[in-house]
């Protein structure tokens, strides 16, 4: 059962994610037309990193917010303080070591192998520094964020993030305007943008949170033994995730002109706006996954992982079904210049994301047992397959949007692998979750996207009729998923939801 407190936390990321996607929109293409095209792949190759970001912050998060809630699922208030003296001590570690990392090999590889044009190497150099910082910082953060979702405490996350966004819209508005090289200055704003973010983050937990102290330091070595090893293969397996995008878009770099490797980027934009849809969700599921499982009550966890399978996929379906059939009216729309292939590219990205949203609660659960080495190793091993493999295929002269076909390929095998090994970890029958999520889901896709692609088929051309047909997109994917995707007991959970809201009628629970 999921609880009125997870979907209440839900509810408010999703509130908070439509605006982040409305900004986020907007902000790519004041900065794509501020930039220009070519800039603006020259910025996704080189400051790639600096949209990993978010990512790799909120996967750092994931790993650390896994003893914090079990901690708190234990009620154990000293387990919880020393929780939070080894996290700050081990994600500086990683921070200085990523550091080094980026600040060696990495500054080497942007020197000598990127594919930058001459009169933007300086100005490629400088945003490469200004990244490795944000980068710095961003690891920072992680630790805090993952006190704030292990309380469950999203409104504040809410708060923040939402507040992250509309200044980095200013400082778009602000780019315009500033003097100098256009790369450098986005550089340095994104650079102050997260420090001041960080320091938000501290700030509110140190004030709110009692674990959240420097007057005691709290130590125990078993327990920095455990996380380092959580905390290390989980790094590992979102490592080798963010190296895999950022990887196969400077390979899409070294094949194709910059043209080519912006459009890859606006697609992955495009997927990982509507994804984090459902990584929100995820993100309210997690603690309560965490805590079933320090209480061993399997029989609550299984059906949050199959419910929250089938929720996750349908918040990212009830997107990206629109966008998969009108894609390029919304690009039309949305960017003043189309790059090539951009439209190809981001049904493409958006198929990806989709096939990996099913398997995100089965990603969480794994993490509950603590045990990452074999799952981390496995499903790292597959990513990094998929730039092997990708390079390989443009290497014999397969088109650019190949890249994203076998990465597609890649997605389902690694959804079979976590299927599996969280089997073994947890116990979930995966006969199970085939039967109460994927066949749900398999029915949702089948139905609402006949029955979208019958209308668009039927309707003029036209962005007023795209606009009609977006939102019969939404109305039939929301329609299916109740009588299709929700079996008879969440039906009448949703009901009675609703009538409570809008008739203000209490409901037995």
């Amino acid at each position: 059962m999921i609880s009125k407190k997870v979907f209440k936390n839900t509810m408010m990321l999703y509130f908070r994610q439509v605006l982040l996607l409305l900004v986020s929109l907007y902000t790519v293409r004041v900065v794509l037309e501020t930039l220009g095209i070519e800039d603006y792949g020259i910025y996704s190759v080189v400051a790639g990193i600096v949209t990993l970001c978010s990512f790799l912050s909120g996967s750092m998060a994931s790993a650390t917010q896994r003893f914090f809630s079990f901690a708190i699922g234990k009620k154990d208030e000293k387990l919880l303080n020393t929780t939070f003296t080894v996290n700050i001590v081990i994600y500086f570690i990683i921070g200085v070591v990523v550091l080094v990392l980026l600040e060696g090999p990495g500054l080497w590889f942007v020197s000598n192998e990127l594919n930058v044009p001459a009169e933007r190497v300086n100005a490629a150099h400088f945003l490469y520094q200004c990244s490795v910082a944000t980068f710095f910082f961003t690891v920072l953060t992680s630790p805090f964020i993952a006190i704030i979702i292990s309380h469950e405490d999203m409104e504040y996350f809410a708060f923040i993030s939402i507040a992250e966004a509309i200044i980095k819209l200013v400082a778009v508005f602000a780019l315009v305007h500033l003097p100098g090289e256009k790369l450098e200055v986005y550089g340095i704003l994104l650079l102050v943008i997260s420090i001041f973010i960080m320091l938000c983050y501290a700030s509110l937990c140190f004030k709110k949170y009692a674990e959240c102290q420097l007057t005691i330091f709290y130590w125990d070595s078993m327990l920095l033994k455990e996380m380092l090893s959580f905390t290390g293969w989980s790094l590992f397996g979102q490592l080798s995730t963010a190296a895999r995008f950022q990887a196969v878009t400077i390979l899409i770099n070294q094949f194709f002109n910059p043209s080519v490797a912006a459009a890859r980027a606006i697609a992955i934009t495009i997927s990982s706006k509507i994804n984090i849809f459902s990584n929100n969700f995820n993100t309210g599921l997690y603690p309560s996954i965490v805590k079933s499982y320090a209480n061993k009550n399997n029989d609550e966890m299984f059906s949050l992982i199959c419910n929250g399978s089938k929720l996750t996929f349908f918040l990212m379906w009830v997107f990206a079904l629109p966008l998969l059939i009108e894609m390029e009216a919304v690009l039309t729309i949305w960017l003043t210049e189309l790059p090539e292939q951009v439209v190809l590219f981001a049904k493409l990205a958006l198929v990806e994301s989709l096939v990996l949203s099913i398997s995100l609660p089965i990603a969480t659960a794994a993490r509950a047992p603590g045990k990452m080495k074999g799952y981390e190793l496995t499903l790292g091993v597959l990513q990094l397959s998929i730039f092997a493999i990708a390079y390989f295929v443009l290497h014999l002269g397969f088109p650019a949007y190949s890249v994203f076909i076998v990465a597609i390929f890649m997605n389902v095998v690694m959804f079979f692998a976590r299927l599996k090994l969280v089997s073994g970890l947890i116990g979930l029958p995966q006969l199970l979750f085939i039967k109460q999520a994927c066949l749900p889901i398999s029915a949702l896709i089948l139905i609402s996207s006949l029955f979208a692609y019958g209308a668009h088929s039927i309707l003029p051309s036209g962005i007023f009729y795209s606009f009609i047909n977006i939102f019969c997109c939404v109305f039939v994917s929301s329609v299916t998923m109740f009588y299709v995707g929700l079996d008879k007991i969440w039906r009448k959970k949703v009901l009675a939801l609703i009538n409570k809201k809008l008739f203000k009628k209490e409901v037995i629970q």
